[in-house]
């Protein structure tokens, strides 16, 4: 199984699973994640039809546009979780990646890998932290599976659960332990979509701190906030020719520490680094 894979993932919109027709709108939206949604945004009563549409879309070869492509499906606490893992095991062409939403331990995640294994499928998996219990166990989910590319942040259902506001001061802790977690496993963070479309500045503003916390990206709830986004978590030309300078050091150096404008960078900065090459090589940016 390779390890998680670095690249950019400044923000991300969701796709609903019932109207298959919006999903190539979505993909040329400018995310960097198109998430085609068969969880909240999808009634009861709907869900064998978005799962039937999702698994359709994959059946065409995807175009290599440097857009990610995930499904999130139900949570497998749930009897539409466990009829999601199910077709995506009876089809031999499964999403390139699946979103596991309310995962409340690692033994979630370590069922659905093994399984996802034993059908033989690379499918990687992207895990929503949104419960007190996911909360509490974020360390452990984040390492329960090479199979993981990140950690999303959500919000919504996370101040339901501590009956506090949804607002930055308030989740700052649990945003802190998701951060935590998603570097300990070297995975990407991704803060929870912004809700309010007449408040860009507000959006921004929200994106900026959460990239000054450590989040990678951020969700969006509507085309028009992706610009902004990937404005706000792509590096600025210094940080991308910083990033080429210490890569290049450590190969040229093949040691664990090298100088680098005078300052002293230890290996582990690394996968940043590579990151926001990724990022650039992606936007064109630097």
């Amino acid at each position: 199984m390779p390890e998680p894979s670095v690249c950019p993932r400044r923000s991300f919109i969701f796709t609903p699973g019932l109207r298959p027709e919006m999903y190539p709108k979505a993909l040329a939206t400018g995310a960097d994640i198109v998430c085609v949604e068969l969880e909240d945004g999808i009634a009861p009563k709907d869900k064998a039809a978005a799962r039937a549409n999702a698994m359709k879309l994959f059946e065409r070869p995807q175009a290599d546009d440097g857009v990610e492509r995930v499904v999130r499906i139900n949570s497998l606490r749930e009897g539409f979780g466990m009829a999601d893992v199910q077709a995506v095991l009876a089809t031999d062409t499964p999403p390139p990646a699946l979103m596991l939403p309310k995962v409340r331990s690692p033994d979630e995640v370590a069922l659905l890998d093994g399984l996802l294994t034993e059908r033989g499928h690379d499918t990687r998996l992207h895990v929503i932290i949104e419960t007190n219990a996911g909360l509490e166990a974020a360390w452990d989910i984040a390492q329960a599976s090479p199979r993981i590319d990140a950690l999303f942040f959500g919000g919504v259902d996370m101040a339901a659960e501590l009956g506090c506001e949804n607002a930055w001061e308030p989740l700052l802790y649990a945003r802190s332990r998701v951060v935590h977690a998603a570097a300990g496993a070297g995975l990407d963070a991704i803060d929870v979509p912004w809700l309010d479309l007449e408040d860009p500045d507000g959006m921004e503003r929200a994106a900026v701190q959460a990239r000054e916390l450590g989040f990678s990206g951020k969700g969006a709830v509507h085309p028009r906030q992706i610009a902004a986004l990937n404005a706000v978590f792509t590096p600025s030309a210094e940080r991308i020719a910083r990033a080429r300078r210490i890569i290049a050091g450590f190969e040229a150096a093949d040691t664990g520490l090298v100088v680098i404008d005078g300052k002293l960078i230890e290996k582990p900065v690394l996968r940043e680094m590579h990151r926001i090459v990724a990022i650039a090589e992606r936007t064109g940016a630097g």
